[in-house]
């Protein structure tokens, strides 16, 4: 989501009296690749670009296809095959061992089509958000790089250009952020034509609630926002530093009403290094569906607090006890506040992507599920 909003941010300063713009977007991937389906790169007429879809070794030749899409001010899908052993093929040897289709959208600021207005309304939400390319259709290429959003079945009905297929991408759509998996799908009509849709979740950014006021949550904070996740502290701002108003999308006083707004989407760490502090917050947190509750300490001082809930008649369910890491962080030998931080963001990116965090040289299988499907 970072690079979403960077992008957007980024567009919405553009004089588009002086300059053009496309958008280049990974829309498939099969096999290896630095990038995923959804990575986007943003170009301007003047060759400017921010953004990547790669580690490096498409983005030069992206940039010359994006200015092309915005000469003729038509989308295209380009198909780069780094498996083939052709010195003539762009990527080769550099790192890249798959297929990747890349779709360059032109954009106007006045369409009823921009992707870049469509990404800019859902880059806030809490909850998952859909969005349905149409990334191959040779029979209609006039509704290649249109994208519909999902809102409800009468919104999809009337916006989804090709409606013989209406229903079965809706299906595959509904599946889709169900389970919060972007894959691309290619569908069949009537006669016989192939079209390709990605279907693309935007999943919420992390929001990293952090309670405490000492040293260690500045270095939490800096790798949560280099991350590009929401930020709330839990401190008194005047025990605080200036620095971490920068950082923070918000900073509450805990002596205060406000509380911080938490849902699965979010990650809490209590950091306040006193035990009578830790165990308040975290009763606070039983009843919320935080997707990750670290605690900082050893696994006897956790245990005293779940001892202590016991004593209360508190019981703490699996699912809850699942969702609290105590010690926090992964196995790294961290010592320093800073590699401490680094452990305990890992382990929150891994617990996010249902993930055990260990090597990935140990890992059996690809390092990214393959999702692909054909309908007819």
């Amino acid at each position: 989501m970072k690079e979403i909003r960077h992008i957007v941010d980024t567009y919405g300063r553009i004089d588009f009296s002086r300059h053009k713009a496309a958008l280049a977007t990974v829309a498939r991937v099969e096999g290896s690749s630095y990038r995923r389906t959804g990575a986007r790169m943003l170009v301007l007429d003047n060759g400017t670009y921010l953004g990547g879809i790669s580690g490096g070794c498409l983005e030069g030749d992206a940039l010359r296809r994006a200015q092309k899409a915005i000469a003729s001010n038509q989308s295209s899908v380009i198909t780069y095959d780094t498996t083939r052993d052709d010195h003539n093929q762009i990527g080769i040897g550099l790192g890249c061992n798959g297929i990747i289709d890349v779709l360059f959208t032109p954009l106007d600021p006045a369409g009823a089509n921009n992707p870049i207005a469509l990404l800019r309304e859902r880059m806030y939400s809490r909850r998952p958000r859909l969005l349905a390319t149409i990334t191959g259709c040779e029979a209609q290429p006039e509704v290649l790089g249109i994208s519909v959003p999902f809102e409800n079945r009468s919104q999809w009905a009337s916006d989804f250009p090709i409606p013989e297929l209406s229903e079965q991408v809706l299906a595959d759509a509904l599946n889709a952020l169900k389970n919060s998996e972007t894959h691309t799908v290619t569908y069949q009509t009537a006669a016989g034509d192939a079209v390709r849709v990605c279907l693309e979740v935007l999943m919420p950014a992390t929001h990293l609630v952090l309670f405490g006021s000492n040293n260690d949550i500045y270095p939490m904070a800096r790798i949560g926002k280099e991350l590009g996740w929401d930020l709330t502290v839990m401190a008194n701002p005047l025990k605080v530093e200036k620095s971490l108003f920068a950082l923070a999308t918000r900073v509450l006083n805990p002596k205060e009403e406000e509380e911080p707004a938490i849902d699965d989407f979010t990650a809490v760490v209590l950091m306040a290094h006193d035990y009578k502090t830790d165990l308040h917050n975290l009763r606070k947190l039983l009843g919320s569906t935080a997707r990750y509750i670290g605690l900082l300490g050893p696994r006897k001082r956790a245990q005293k607090m779940f001892d202590a809930f016991e004593a209360e008649g508190i019981t703490i369910s699996d699912d809850l006890m699942a969702r609290i890491f105590a010690p926090a962080g992964l196995d790294i030998g961290a010592l320093t506040p800073e590699e401490i931080a680094l452990s305990i963001a890992a382990e929150i990116r891994a617990c996010f992507a249902g993930r055990q965090g260990g090597a990935l040289r140990l890992r059996e299988g690809t390092i990214h599920e393959q999702v692909e499907a054909l309908r007819r």
